[in-house]
């Protein structure tokens, strides 16, 4: 009956009912054998089978419905969609044999290197006439030169001061209160410049040039000790993917008498380089010998730097690095920040490739720590590296959950979570989820800080998957009025995760309410997850109501700096960058950019000892994440070719009779464009062809041979 039924329902459009059919009696392999699907109907079909992946709740399954769309956009010679299915698998094996099927089709080739950049993949195309130019695609060597271009087009390249972000002449009480401070208490102005360091560094990112910092040295001086690292770590962020010239500016750093500022710079080495591979690979070479050395705070600086500038890569030699500082067994007050650190920095550098070594590492290092260790504020640093290594990669963490739940300490409970939800991170997996809220519902006061990061991961499991998402919002309403304190405050940062650089109206707003708290960690928890939300936007709501948030809490010192950082990340390079992990029409998540994110969230759950403490260094983890949110339509030679694009509202296709509108309440511009979270592009003319499938980043467009110019009737 089967096999009469699939290819009638196929050839009469009715490819949704077919595949439910093989769905059901699990045949679904039968698909590939069908001569009906051809350049017509394939992509919907292949639609259908994505979408659908998404509510498998075993992992045979998903594995096999993404098999099939990836076989059949192969039939079909579509490489560049095979490609990302096979990155949605997590497959990186099928890279060389995807470059290799279209030998002859070199503006193909190009395309998916451009898509291997993006998602931070480090493969070496070896063998072909042009691999020089598709690795320096693959490393996003071009990357800083595009962006400039475009922030020229746009005319946003003077430098912007913190001044300009935080308006305080807009502030209502700002003439009282300048005639009333000398009576007041005077706000720690360490901790203001601190936060004007950031600020200047996340506004100014990748542009190159700053009003604080490039010009001279007195900025760095106006902070102290931790405060001078992140002021001269900020030089790589301001500098970022602009490796040549940024090396020039750090260098000068590197040989500073001030340990902290030499920290910094290393840091900076780090950050430059974040997703740009360079032959000479400044980063190991200089940081190399920190991370051999005797100075506490320079191991820190360099095992974050090597962590951000890596992430992704699962580079060999720099495991060899890190392993010896994870593996230390001297019990200093110092160690366990460095081995929690190093621990950090594997996770993001081997981010969802499930390296033995590595957890085999943290989970010895876990187990042989005495509980005086485990009880350091950065120990959940070292789970939450563990957890990385697994990203998204389901059932492969079954074994490291067992070793975990082994441990006799209260953090094995927090490591199992934290591991579990990493593993399922976009799975949209309701059975994980269930098993979250039910780890919440328990009453506990102390010793809840599993429950926190089973909350995170209710947002971690059903982000990238609509109908999960909104149900995670009821559910986080739920949490909110009937659990305990420590699950409240982590409410607002797994919002803020569910809805990066995606300022929704309804999750603003219960933000908002939730910033004006009593209980101070949800208040702080709340204002930088707003942050989070709009991240890279400009948002002008949201910079209405953080700008009231600073007046509100002029008197509270952490929460002003809360209130900084989040403007920083919502002017986050001036409007051009995203910290979304999700890209390719959101199909896609980039390990390295939801690690970034991770870490952040991570750092809130105790904010006291972290951001507000010595290590509020762990941001710039965030440039894992950063990139930049333009569609730049270029030739073959990748020259720029201004083309007019719809950009709108992206709508749900799938499964939908005829030929549907992919885009709603579309604007029609010339490209370069910016695209936000929700939107989608599609070409407004019909004189080119775009090599790839979606419109999104750098892509390559050739002339289309059939277009026939519309004659004007004269």
């Amino acid at each position: 009956m089967v096999d009469v039924i699939v290819p009638f329902n196929v050839s009469h459009n009715a490819e949704a009912e077919a595949i439910d059919l093989l769905i059901e009696v699990q045949r679904l392999k039968k698909i590939l054998e069908l001569d009906s699907i051809d350049q017509k109907n394939y992509r919907r079909v292949c639609l259908y089978l994505i979408k659908t992946a998404d509510f498998m709740s075993d992992p045979d399954d998903y594995e096999e419905i993404l098999e099939s769309a990836y076989e059949i956009f192969r039939k079909q010679k579509q490489y560049y969609d095979a490609l990302r299915v096979a990155l949605r698998m997590g497959n990186e094996d099928a890279i060389p044999d995807l470059l290799a099927e279209c030998s002859e089709d070199k503006l193909m080739k190009k395309q998916m290197c451009l898509l291997l950049g993006r998602q931070r993949i480090n493969h070496e195309v070896e063998g072909d006439d042009d691999e020089e130019e598709l690795n320096e695609l693959i490393g996003n060597e071009k990357l800083s030169e595009e962006f400039l271009k475009v922030a020229q087009d746009l005319d946003v390249m003077d430098p912007k001061t913190p001044e300009d972000i935080y308006k305080s002449h807009l502030a209502e009480t700002g003439g009282f209160s300048r005639r009333r401070d000398a009576g007041g208490a005077q706000v720690d102005s360490a901790r203001a410049n601190l936060a004007s360091t950031y600020v200047n560094a996340f506004v100014n990112a990748g542009f190159g040039q700053d009003k604080l910092m490039t010009p001279d040295n007195d900025w760095l001086y106006k902070n102290k000790d931790h405060g001078m690292m992140a002021a001269s770590a900020s030089l790589g962020l301001i500098q970022l993917w602009n490796v040549e010239e940024g090396l020039a500016q750090i260098d000068k750093f590197l040989y500073s008498s001030e340990d902290y500022v030499k920290a910094g710079a290393a840091l900076a080495v780090g950050i430059l380089s974040s997703g740009v591979r360079n032959d000479a690979d400044p980063t190991l070479a200089l940081l190399d010998e920190h991370i051999r050395g005797d100075s506490h705070v320079m191991k820190c600086a360099s095992c974050t730097g090597l962590g951000i500038a890596y992430a992704g890569s699962a580079r060999e030699d720099v495991m060899e690095l890190l392993l010896p500082l994870v593996e230390q067994e001297n019990s200093g007050p110092t160690t366990m920040l460095e081995v929690s650190l190093a621990g950090l920095a594997l996770g993001m550098i081997y981010v969802g490739k499930c390296d033995d070594d590595v957890g085999g590492s943290i989970v010895q290092r876990l187990m042989e720590a005495t509980d005086e260790e485990l009880n350091h504020s950065h120990a959940k640093f070292l789970c939450l590296g563990l957890g990385l290594l697994f990203l998204g990669r389901m059932e492969k963490a079954e074994a490291m959950l067992e070793a975990i739940r082994t441990i006799e300490h209260k953090i094995s409970k927090f490591a199992a979570i934290a591991l579990e939800t990493c593993a399922y991170a976009g799975s949209g997996n309701v059975l994980k989820v269930q098993e979250m809220l039910h780890q919440c519902a328990e009453h506990l006061t102390e010793e809840a800080e599993h429950q926190m990061a089973a909350v995170i991961g209710i947002g971690l499991i059903t982000m990238g998957e609509d109908v999960g998402a909104e149900m995670a919002l009821r559910s986080f309403d739920h949490l909110l009025h009937y659990c305990e304190l420590p699950v409240k405050r982590a409410v607002p940062l797994a919002l803020g995760a569910l809805n990066v650089s995606n300022p929704d109206f309804s999750v603003i707003d219960q933000l908002s309410r939730l910033s004006h708290d009593p209980d101070a960690e949800i208040s702080q928890n709340a204002i930088i997850a707003m942050g989070l939300c709009s991240a890279g936007t400009n948002n002008s709501r949201v910079a209405g109501l953080l700008r009231q948030l600073s007046e509100f809490y002029s008197k509270e010192a952490g929460h002003v700096f809360c209130v900084r950082i989040a403007q920083a990340m919502l002017h986050m390079g001036k409007g051009l960058l995203t910290l979304n992990p999700m890209h390719s029409d959101r199909m896609i998540t980039s390990g390295p950019a939801l690690g970034g994110i991770l870490v952040l969230v991570y750092t809130c759950l105790d904010l006291k000892s972290t951001l507000l403490d010595k290590t509020h260094y762990l941001l710039y983890y965030l440039t894992c994440a950063m990139n930049p949110r333009m569609l730049i339509t270029v030739n073959e030679d990748l020259s720029w070719r201004p083309v007019t694009v719809r950009v709108g509202q992206a709508v749900e296709t799938v499964g939908q009779a005829g030929k549907p509108k992919t885009i709603t309440g579309f604007q029609t511009h010339t490209t370069p464009v910016l695209i936000s979270t929700k939107e989608r592009a599609e070409l407004g003319t019909e004189e080119v062809l775009s090599v790839s499938s979606i419109l999104e980043g750098i892509v390559i467009v050739k002339d289309n041979p059939d277009y026939e110019p519309i004659e004007s009737s004269s």
